[in-house]
């Protein structure tokens, strides 16, 4: 009882707003700049100060989406294509993001 949806999630038609890196090494040391835009002067990581609540920090690779996101926090999720084609304006806006907000809230 209550397994319904728990050993496979879908996701269909999201926005995907940035696919960034986690952590990696350059040069011998820890480069954790996976939050910067074109138009940000400073380096910054994806995580708030503190981490994230109930989560921590985000050191692998992420995705950041429109809107919510089914499920429980390191659950698996699988995001594909629609089988329909979009044709809403909305839908096929190229996504260009000026800032990312890291502030703790």
């Amino acid at each position: 009882a209550g397994q319904k949806g728990y050993h496979h999630r879908t996701e269909i038609n999201k926005k995907i707003y940035r696919i960034g890196e986690g952590y990696k090494m350059k040069d011998g040391k820890l480069v954790k700049n996976n939050a910067a835009t074109d138009y940000d002067l400073a380096d910054k990581s994806i995580n708030p100060m503190g981490g994230f609540p109930h989560y921590g920090e985000v050191k692998q690779d992420f995705l950041m989406i429109k809107g919510a996101c089914i499920g429980h926090k390191k659950r698996l999720l699988t995001l594909r294509k629609s089988l329909l084609t979009l044709t809403k304006r909305r839908y096929n806006e190229k996504v260009s993001l000026k800032f990312i907000d890291t502030s703790s809230k």
